[in-house]
């Protein structure tokens, strides 16, 4: 009870290296025990500075019942100037709690683990939205961490992937992410525009765009998907022309995001198709004739059930630094 647990970043890496379909297993169980309401996931809450208005910092509280039954916070820094050091954009901790007593439990390096959950929600939504027979035509707009390692979890999705085509703004970052997906795929792979990539069958967006550059007049087919990661890269009336699924309708559609800003648009939620976590249970339909966007906001939820397996298994390793006596008084008298 008096002990606490650190888990560096290493130990966090090596944890998650070969744990692919166990976070694809856990971000998928996760959204279904949301849907069920076993967990408590609040807004998160923004710091911003005025001095530094590209930056942030974000924190995500949560609770999540049945088997984690744990509290937990991931507290996450977005500093998009840190790409011009060559440094991540982002860098997380993750806090978690006892769910019994609220006594601290552990604290976890989680920049990776919130890159996971990430890019495990996206491929969990491409393996249930992707019906095509053939292997699709990838495209991948932007060209950073979350993306890379998105194209991780769509190859252990089991994704097939025909060839790739990368657009970033900063070729050097274009370079690097199209030999990372010509190592992960084996197919061939280009750097295209952003005309190019719209044309795709699976498009993904993991960029830092804070409004839409993808145009209202954009047509897309009624086969594609796009996984709206990074949320404000397009127009709202092209979602209004689409088949929406969200992670959650209250978080998504707030901040502004492309689904915000359809909201605004026509004043209802009349568009939204529904949840991943419905879609995972076999209860939503989706219009044939239309594209799908998948968008989500990011549930806390995801970062604590991961953290929480990655705590158990750096445990398990040894290789989570314990701290005795962390707890300086556990009687009351």
């Amino acid at each position: 009870m008096s002990h606490f647990f650190v888990v560096p970043g290493a130990a966090v890496s090596t944890v998650l290296a070969g744990a692919h379909k166990d976070v694809l297993r856990i971000v998928a169980d996760t959204y279904i025990a949301h849907e069920r309401g076993l967990s408590v996931n609040p807004d998160s809450y923004f710091l911003r500075f005025p001095d530094k208005p590209n930056a942030r910092v974000i924190a995500l509280p949560s609770y999540l019942g049945g088997d984690v039954d744990t509290i937990g916070m991931k507290w996450i820094a977005s500093f998009p100037d840190n790409i011009k050091e060559g440094l991540p954009r982002a860098s997380a901790t993750l806090l978690l709690n006892d769910y019994a007593t609220g006594y601290p439990l552990a604290c976890l390096e989680a920049a990776t683990i919130s890159a996971v959950r990430t890019a495990a929600s996206a491929a969990v939504a491409a393996s249930r939205l992707v019906t095509a027979a053939e292997p699709v035509r990838l495209a991948v707009v932007g060209a950073g961490v979350i993306a890379r390692t998105i194209l991780d979890y769509l190859h252990a999705a089991g994704v097939a992937v025909a060839d790739v085509l990368v657009h970033d703004l900063d070729p050097t970052s274009a370079g690097h992410l199209s030999e990372h997906a010509t190592t992960r795929f084996g197919v061939p792979v280009t750097i295209g525009t952003l005309d190019d990539a719209l044309d795709r069958d699976l498009v993904v967006f993991a960029t830092t765009a804070a409004t839409p550059y993808v145009s209202a007049d954009t047509t897309l087919r009624p086969s594609q998907v796009l996984l709206n990661i990074s949320l404000r890269d397009i127009a709202p009336e092209v979602l209004l022309r689409s088949n929406n699924v969200v992670d959650d309708v209250d978080h998504c559609l707030k901040a502004q995001t492309s689904p915000h800003l359809a909201e605004q648009l026509t004043g209802g939620r009349d568009f939204i198709t529904g949840t991943l976590g419905s879609l995972l249970q076999g209860n939503v339909t989706l219009d044939p004739a239309k594209p799908t966007v998948f968008s989500p906001f990011g549930l806390g939820i995801l970062d604590l059930a991961v953290g929480h397996h990655v705590l158990g298994e750096a445990r398990r390793q040894g290789t989570a630094i314990e701290i005795p006596d962390f707890i300086g008084e556990t009687k009351r008298w």
